[in-house]
């Protein structure tokens, strides 16, 4: 059971606005493009004023906007005819680059989180890139946790929260650093089984 599992329930409560958009011309790509621009400048302000604890404090609400476009993206594309590979692509690598931008200014934080931090942003990608290649052998686009995108938004943006509200990160996102670490290694393990397991099948 991950995070991701409750998007369904989600999606529901955003199809109405998600109707409201596409009926005034909002295409799924402007959308990505958008939580993309919105995560980058977020992250900028976050890398260059890792002193502050506004950026932080703030973070769970950009984590929480930025999944609900991409679930207003995904609707529009799939429930209004807006499929395309373009698409494909766009949604894919802006989700990669915006973790980096929004996860990576965790490295600057005192304490000694770098390592750990960066290993994670790297293993993330790994994680998105094990789920998209299950379609290159037959297999569905994996999902399979325990620490998918919606996950890594949660732990990250309380951790944020935390550190706003003036909670030293030593030795707390150094640790936690280390924890998603080990969560992103089963995750990449656990799609690249499925999407075996899956594509023997079909």
């Amino acid at each position: 059971m991950t995070i991701y599992d409750l998007k369904p329930r989600f999606q529901n409560l955003l199809r109405p606005f998600c109707r409201w958009l596409e009926g005034r011309g909002v295409t799924a790509n402007q959308v990505t493009l958008a939580a993309f621009a919105a995560s980058l400048a977020f992250g900028l302000w976050m890398a260059l004023q890792p002193a502050s604890r506004w950026p932080f404090l703030l973070l769970p609400v950009i984590l929480f906007a930025r999944m609900a476009l991409n679930a207003i993206d995904g609707m529009l594309a799939r429930e209004f005819g807006q499929k395309s590979r373009l698409g494909a692509i766009l949604n894919e690598l802006t989700d990669v680059l915006a973790d980096a931008a929004l996860y990576l200014p965790f490295a600057l934080l005192s304490g000694g989180a770098a390592l750990p931090v960066i290993l994670f942003v790297v293993l993330a990608g790994a994680a998105e890139l094990t789920g998209v290649l299950g379609q290159t052998i037959g297999a569905s686009r994996r999902y399979d946790g325990p620490f998918g995108k919606s996950d890594r938004a949660a732990l990250f943006g309380a951790l944020g929260f935390l550190v706003g509200l003036g909670l030293k990160p030593d030795p707390y996102v150094d640790f936690a650093g280390w924890i998603v670490v080990f969560l992103s290694i089963v995750t990449i393990f656990r799609r690249a089984k499925a999407a075996l397991n899956e594509g023997t099948s079909a």
